[in-house]
């Protein structure tokens, strides 16, 4: 865990958030986190709850695996308050990525997620060089929908029996955006 106001290994800093790599180090935060936002998550996904599950999950982000793990830490406390994965990274043609999300119990709705994701836009945008980021989110799942419709995102359609998640295979809508649908400043180029 970062100091109060220690922004150290920040990938992309925001005015009240920075993002910086999920790493062993946060298990005990992240899974006691977890552990308080269950019912906040809950169908919408499913994350670490124990040290081992954590273990595991962070193995997802191991090279060459194409998945890249970002916590969302507050500036003036550095504790996490959310998070993104950029899951099944393309290069080539594709530049693409597909986008996962969550606020944590103590921390949702504050904006905190939304100033989150320009950030990931535009460390992906930026320093990855996608082209092309996807959300999938389940239909029901409100909050998630307008976070990415506030942020540019467009609706693509809804796949049946998409995600496998808390038990059943669950329909998702596809949500995307692509480099030239965001502000230059949010993509981190001068205007």
């Amino acid at each position: 865990m970062n100091r109060a106001g220690e922004t150290g290994g920040a990938l992309v800093k925001g005015e009240r958030v920075f993002l910086r790599l999920l790493e062993a180090g946060d298990e005990a935060e992240f899974t006691r986190l977890v552990r308080e936002s269950q019912e906040l998550h809950r169908p919408w996904m499913e994350l670490p709850v124990t040290a081992q599950e954590f273990a595991t999950y962070l193995t997802r982000f191991e090279p060459p695996a194409p998945n890249i793990g970002l916590n969302v830490c507050a500036r003036d406390t550095g504790l996490i308050v959310g998070g993104f994965n950029l899951n099944n990274i393309v290069h080539g043609r594709f530049l693409n990525a597909a986008l996962g999300y969550w606020a944590f119990a103590g921390s949702a709705g504050r904006g905190y997620l939304s100033e989150g994701l320009r950030l990931v836009m535009r460390y992906a945008f930026g320093e990855l060089g996608l082209h092309r980021l996807e959300a999938n989110v389940q239909p029901g799942n409100t909050a998630s929908i307008r976070l990415v419709e506030r942020n540019g995102f467009r609706y693509e359609g809804t796949s049946p029996g998409y995600l496998f998640i808390d038990g059943a295979w669950r329909d998702h809508q596809r949500w995307a955006i692509t480099a030239e649908m965001v502000d230059p400043a949010t993509r981190g180029e001068a205007g």
